[in-house]
């Protein structure tokens, strides 16, 4: 994928699942919510898998193990081995084996998922910091994990002991709404510390090159429904992303996206893996997919990213995800390298948003 600004979703010919070998999936909000699977996924991964495609599963949640992920999508209707799950603990976990000496002892703070991941790196977990550790290690550990967990590794840390962190996502959803993620105990020993530690999992390189060690993937497609960490992780390792809008991202912030987080594709769902994507194609001064046309408005020239009473426009008629293709390219070519700041409530709402 080229590093330069992409200003609109690009075009496939071929169907997504032909034209890439490998799909590094996202769990939440793409495969299930809450547990259950999403409409049209179970149906869409095995249509996929049966054209060749192979299917790998990425995740920022270091608490579970990859047999534990397996078993759950199994249960679910998607039939999935451990080798086909990768997590942000089996990332760091590599992290930490590059900078300490083989069979050193690591302080865990988290829970299971970081033990298998370490032990199978030849590390091992410890649960004190006065255990000599090599490393601290802090990844989610679900909603039970006691307090005295942070102040046992801001202990460690202020001794000096090299902290590593399987991810920093702030939040984390659960069956019951947003809970706080490992992202917000690591700002606990942030602040307790003043330390930084090394991250490992998306959108960071870490993670990446433990997804493509693992799965050999020549050709990946990344698969997401989060900008700052799926789509950014792929713009990060220079692969193509697929954009899923059955998570946290809507609309209004896919338009208003910086470089970093425009995905190469936009689909519905993961019925996207199976078709073709329409190309959108610059028509006089906007921009068409379909039977839609999107531009910046009169007065706003390519490259700004548009003062107070610029607006997106659209004219048209047709499929609504050809109509938010054609705002993109308006709105990422508006805005170049920063973000667009027109107005795009009177054409989301002409789509349904």
């Amino acid at each position: 994928m080229s590093r330069s600004v992409r200003t609109r979703p690009e075009g496939s010919g071929q169907a997504l699942s032909e034209a890439y070998d490998t799909a590094l999936l996202d769990l939440d909000g793409v495969v299930y919510a809450g547990g259950h699977a999403i409409v049209h996924a179970v149906e869409s991964l095995a249509t996929a898998r049966e054209g060749g495609m192979r299917l790998a599963y990425v995740t920022n949640n270091a608490l579970r193990t990859p047999d534990a992920v397996a078993e759950h999508l199994t249960e679910l209707g998607i039939p999935t081995g451990a080798d086909d799950v990768i997590t942000s603990a089996q990332a760091v976990a590599r992290l930490i084996s590059e900078q300490v000496p083989a069979g050193a002892r690591v302080l865990v703070i988290g829970g299971e998922g970081l033990r298998v991941a370490l032990r199978e790196r030849g590390l091992e977990p410890v649960e004190s910091a006065d255990d000599d550790p090599a490393a601290v290690v802090q990844g989610y550990g679900g909603p039970d994990l006691p307090w005295g967990r942070f102040a046992e590794a801001s202990y460690a840390v202020a001794r000096g002991v090299p902290w590593f962190a399987s991810n920093t996502d702030l939040t984390i959803p659960s069956g019951r709404g947003i809970a706080p993620g490992n992202g917000a105990a690591v700002q606990v020993v942030r602040i307790a510390t003043g330390a930084e530690p090394q991250v490992a999992g998306k959108p960071l390189p870490p993670m990446h090159r433990e997804t493509i060690l693992r799965t050999g993937a020549e050709r990946p497609l990344v698969v997401g429904d989060r900008l700052d960490t799926d789509i950014e992780g792929a713009f990060n390792g220079g692969v193509d992303s697929l954009l899923v809008l059955t998570g946290v991202t809507d609309a209004a912030l896919l338009l208003a996206a910086p470089p970093q987080h425009r995905p190469t594709y936009v689909d519905a769902d993961l019925r996207g893996l199976l078709t073709g994507q329409p190309e959108v194609v610059a028509e006089g001064s906007g921009f068409r997919c379909g039977g839609w046309t999107a531009s910046a408005g009169a007065g706003v020239a390519p490259g700004e990213r548009g003062r107070a009473g610029g607006r997106l426009e659209l004219d048209g008629d047709g499929a609504v995800l050809d109509g938010l293709r054609a705002l993109c390219a308006a709105a990422w070519t508006a805005a170049g390298e920063g973000s667009c700041e027109l107005d795009a409530g009177k054409a989301l709402a002409r789509l349904g948003w």
